[in-house]
């Protein structure tokens, strides 16, 4: 009967475990990088959709006062680009900016030559320091914001003496036109202001707030009746909501144009990720490594052939220095405790030679140039050392 001497094998596939272990930092990272677009996305989504548009029936929407409007015969159109907006300026129509600080300033001085003129009213709907200077010339506006939300009309205008109390409280304005209207104060400044045209029968509103325009709140005050008269005085109403998107917000007159001018707007916070990305690899990668762990060989190596092995590679690299270091280092750490000295002062020439100059009875230099001297110039001296060495031990330990 023969017997079986298949060895077993050893399957080098990885496992499952093995697979999750090397890959869930990865996952890990992934899953972060995942969460936080989802975070900022939400975030920058502001929970308001649709808010001041005409056309949506959310809290935030304004399409409640587009068909009270419609019922009285004006009709409302929406526009979402600045050429639009500037060829619907005209006699009879009203221009409403939704966001008015989404303007560049190049878009607010075009806006402003097209409706400066046109004879129809434009309402400005909650422009802050970055746009109201821009599009009503003569209205700063006040850093601090009203503390009340329902306020007064406090002025002759009809539309705001009609209506009464409304939720106009919001951005507070400044104004230094003095045949402008100034409404709903706060705090001695007004909320609303209409500035009327020098040329013609148009005129400006800029409201300081966008309750009286949303659908949550028409209802509340006298701010559907502040609504209607404000956007109904003419047949026509284009509702100007500005985009991120127009192509008039980077046209800046000029023909040519950087490299970075035709990157993408959110390249730099791509980078930014990417950046943070990376750096949470390598922390990963780094972490993997970890400290080194002794490892039992799978066999024993004799000694002997340790040190053949270590000498074949020193001969290889013509490390003669190397090899004669190692050897002195080795026989001074054992000299020393045999002549009485620490081995932490073993390679200190002052204490050591001393030491092996009482015990041997002879001059100290060739100690030193032994046991601390120059690298040897070729093998042969090499060699030579080796055998000094062995002598000056066997010398040493001799009774």
């Amino acid at each position: 009967m023969t017997a079986d001497t298949t060895l077993p094998t050893t399957s080098v596939s990885p496992t499952a475990r093995q697979v999750w272990t090397r890959t869930r930092g990865i996952a890990l990272a992934l899953a972060l990088l995942v969460a936080g677009a989802v975070v900022l996305a939400l975030i920058r989504s502001d929970t308001r959709t649709g808010a001041l548009d005409p056309r949506s029936a959310a809290p935030q929407g304004s399409r409640a006062v587009a068909e009270l409007l419609a019922d009285r015969g004006v009709d409302t159109r929406t526009v979402t680009t600045l050429d639009e907006a500037r060829a619907a300026a005209a006699p009879d129509t009203t221009l409403l900016v939704a966001v008015p600080d989404l303007l560049t300033d190049r878009q607010q001085a075009r806006l402003l030559l097209a409706t400066a003129a046109s004879g129809g009213r434009t309402v400005l709907v909650a422009p802050g320091i970055a746009s109201v200077e821009g599009l009503a010339p003569g209205v700063t506006a006040d850093p601090a914001t009203s503390i009340d939300t329902t306020l007064s009309a406090g002025c002759p205008l009809p539309e705001a003496r009609r209506a009464g109390d409304a939720d106009t409280g919001g951005i507070r304005y400044t104004v230094t036109r003095p045949d402008a209207d100034e409404c709903y104060p706060s705090r001695r400044l007004p909320t609303l202001v209409r500035i009327p045209d020098t040329t013609g029968d148009g005129d400006t509103v800029v409201l300081g707030a966008t309750d009286i325009l949303v659908n949550d709140h028409l209802d509340e005050q006298g701010n559907a009746s502040l609504a209607l008269q404000l956007l109904g005085s003419r047949p026509h109403l284009v509702w100007y909501l500005p985009s991120l998107s127009d192509s008039s917000a980077t046209d800046t007159g000029d023909d040519e144009r950087g490299f970075f001018d035709l990157l993408p707007s959110g390249w730099l916070w791509g980078t930014l990720q990417l950046f943070i990305a990376a750096a949470l690899a390598a922390l990963w990668r780094a972490r993997r490594l970890g400290p080194l762990v002794p490892e039992q060989l799978p066999v024993a190596i004799r000694a002997s052939e340790t040190v053949e092995g270590r000498a074949r590679l020193y001969r290889k690299a013509n490390a003669r220095d190397r090899a004669a270091a190692a050897l002195r280092s080795t026989t001074r750490t054992r000299l020393a405790p045999l002549v009485g000295v620490p081995v932490s002062q073993a390679h200190s020439p002052e204490a050591l030679l001393p030491a092996l100059s009482t015990h041997l009875h002879r001059d100290g230099q060739p100690l030193h140039t032994l046991l601390f001297g120059p690298p040897p110039s070729d093998d042969a001296a090499l060699i030579a050392l080796t055998d000094q060495l062995d002598a000056l031990e066997r010398e040493v330990r001799r009774p």
